[in-house]
């Protein structure tokens, strides 16, 4: 049984940055896909990034939304993958969920993901 447990959320203002981790067990010697969601109150759960565990070289995928402004790396050796977030804003503000698959592929919906964290949440303000 896989198991994903996301940390890290908080509140910050506009402009800080915040790293979430997320712990992915029970995995094996799996390779898998990590992804990164976001949930804004009243909105859809939105696709940020996702990265390849534990494949060397394996840079992510992003969302066109937040490239170059948050940023996806792993841990192997702790089974954990972090997502960076840089230049926050106000409508960066909702619950972020990590989720994994045994699938390899890279996956940008949330359909696509089988194993999912409870999700943390993030508030920025102006």
């Amino acid at each position: 049984q896989v198991q994903v447990v996301e940390s890290g959320g908080g509140q910050v203002q506009a402009g800080d940055s915040l790293r979430l981790s997320c712990a992915v067990s029970g995995r094996g010697q799996s390779y898998y896909v990590t992804g990164w969601f976001r949930q804004a109150p009243g909105q859809e759960r939105e696709f940020l990034g996702g990265i390849v565990s534990p494949w060397a070289g394996e840079p992510g995928f992003y969302a066109d939304d937040v490239k170059g402004r948050f940023r996806i790396s792993r841990d192997n050796a702790l089974n954990t993958v972090y997502l960076q977030l840089t230049s926050l804003k106000p409508e960066d503000t909702g619950v972020y969920y990590c989720a994994a698959t045994l699938t390899l592929r890279a996956g940008r919906t949330a359909q696509e993901y089988y194993y999912w964290g409870q999700g943390t949440q993030v508030t920025v303000s102006s």
